[in-house]
């Protein structure tokens, strides 16, 4: 047992770095982009809240890519911080090409044909990314581009296989907008050979999460499991879930997932958009029932891409996603490109914080509790309890340990009301847990005895200004502790001095 613990102390005190992140128990997800691209930006953001950045590889190149991963982890050592890196690959994402004049009007009625083959687009010929095109959909079926701003009817598979369609709401179509098929299952594999190229630069980086796009069946994650497992990534996978077959597998994807992104822009185009509220709330409590974290992504404040201040419909709709419990909200173009990319994290901040602080019984006793079929139920009890007694002698930490990240994951899907500080001696699970509701992470790597980590946790927590004497604190670990057991202790300190 270390009787020294400064080498686990940050050289900056944390509340002297800027935003603490432990008060803000859902996480912010904020995407790079030219708007904030450079370490003053993003260290910026991360102090205003941002717990995770997301690198969209639809967008940039992997030079591009390298030099934000290396600003990340420069905020991670030069701060006191643990800021994941989420690598989002651009999946079977299909587009509309290159547009004559970037600009071309299109009207209801009007009779289009769009080809496989490479062109610039006319009222003649629109060039589309899916070769099988011709192959997949049917005359009858809809075809929505630009999030569902266009929409277009098939007609005809033309014996060239080119695909006339008939436009049904028209409006400006422009180069490279996305496509979407709610009709039909497209044939396309879940990692095309852009992916399989960004995946093999993103495995070198060495990133926390990899997010696989479009995935409609468990089939598709483990096939991604299967190339980090044979590369020896320890990255964790998460699902984006924006096709009606996810929706339909969603159980299955869970479970092999390590967790869920809900897409909800794609996923209002494939299917109908009155739908989408409640697949969005039942995916949350699946999800929590399965101590697996989960993101709200999509236009939660959209409006602040130019606005100093967001809709009041963004303001419920972020407020709501926090109720219903999410992990992490993320944002896109507002922080990607967006005039105002700090303002927005300080004005999601200060929602979440207001929820939290006013709203925060969950009253979900069927999701927060172990459940029985569980092949960890022992553990997940354990678990469960010391997020009860945290709760019932208004502990001032619940303080867990874990080699895997299931300790961790499984505390913060109880979503206790004590703060939650997770110590691991896996250096990637630190920032891999900056993700889920509620964690600090940090790094330990004693192992003599029991009392001994327990003792140095508290130590760590107290010189890092977030105990003081007198606080209460409750601690899970596990003994042997060599043998690196599911959590099987818990115990009950009060701070001395």
């Amino acid at each position: 047992m270390s009787k020294n613990i400064s080498k686990y102390l940050h050289k900056e005190m944390d509340k002297k770095a800027g935003f603490d992140h432990t008060i803000k128990r859902t996480k912010i997800v904020a995407t790079v982009g030219p708007a904030c691209d450079n370490y003053d930006a993003m260290v910026e953001l991360v102090k205003a809240g941002v717990n995770v950045f997301r690198l969209n590889f639809s967008h940039g190149s992997h030079e591009d890519k390298a030099r934000i991963i290396e600003i990340i982890k420069k905020i991670n050592t030069s701060l006191p911080f643990n800021i994941a890196i989420l690598a989002d690959l651009q999946g079977p994402k299909l587009r509309v090409g290159e547009i004559e004049n970037n600009a071309l009007e299109i009207n209801p009625g009007d009779l289009l044909t769009f080809t496989n083959k490479k062109c610039i687009g006319t009222r003649e010929k629109i060039y589309v990314s899916y070769p099988n095109l011709h192959n997949d959909v049917v005359p009858g079926n809809t075809i929505m581009i630009d999030d569902g701003k266009i929409e277009v009817k098939v007609k005809k598979i033309l014996p060239n296989n080119d695909v006339r369609v008939e436009v049904v709401m028209g409006g400006i179509l422009s180069s490279k907008k996305g496509l979407n098929l709610p009709d039909t299952k497209i044939s396309l594999p879940a990692l095309t050979e852009k992916d399989l190229a960004d995946l093999d630069f993103i495995i070198g980086q060495e990133v926390d999460w990899i997010a696989l796009s479009f995935v409609r069946e468990v089939k598709d994650i483990i096939g991604l499991k299967d190339i980090l497992k044979a590369r020896k990534s320890v990255a964790k996978v998460i699902a984006k879930i924006e096709k009606p077959e996810a929706v339909a597998n969603i159980r299955d994807i869970i479970l092999e997932s390590d967790g869920i992104m809900i897409a909800r822009g794609d996923l209002g185009v494939e299917l109908p958009i009155e739908k989408v509220p409640l697949i969005q709330k039942e995916i949350i409590r699946k999800c929590m029932h399965r101590a697996k974290p989960v993101i709200v992504a999509t236009q939660m404040m959209e409006s602040m891409m130019d606005r100093v201040k967001p809709n009041r419909s963004e303001i419920t709709d972020v407020a709501n996603a926090v109720l219903e419990g999410a992990d992490a909200l993320m944002l896109s173009g507002e922080t990607a490109t967006g005039n105002h990319p700090t303002l927005v994290i300080e004005t999601m901040c200060k929602i979440i914080m207001e929820i939290e602080k006013t709203a925060y019984d969950y009253n979900r006793d069927d999701i927060l509790s172990p459940q029985p079929h569980s092949p960890s139920f022992l553990s997940d009890a354990i678990c469960y309890s010391a997020c009860k007694l945290a709760q019932d002698v208004k502990a001032d930490a619940l303080i867990g340990m874990t080699q895997s990240g299931y300790t961790g994951f499984m505390l913060s899907s109880y979503r206790p009301k004590s703060l939650l500080y997770i110590f691991s001696k896996q250096m990637s699970l630190i920032n891999q847990l900056s993700l889920s509701w509620g964690v600090r992470a940090f790094f330990y790597d004693e192992e003599e005895s029991l009392d001994g980590i327990f003792f140095d946790q508290i130590g760590i927590l107290r010189e890092r200004g977030f105990l003081k004497k007198g606080d209460v604190v409750v601690n899970t670990g596990s003994t042997p502790v060599q043998l690196h057991l599911p959590t099987n202790v818990l115990k009950i300190t009060k701070v001395a001095d």
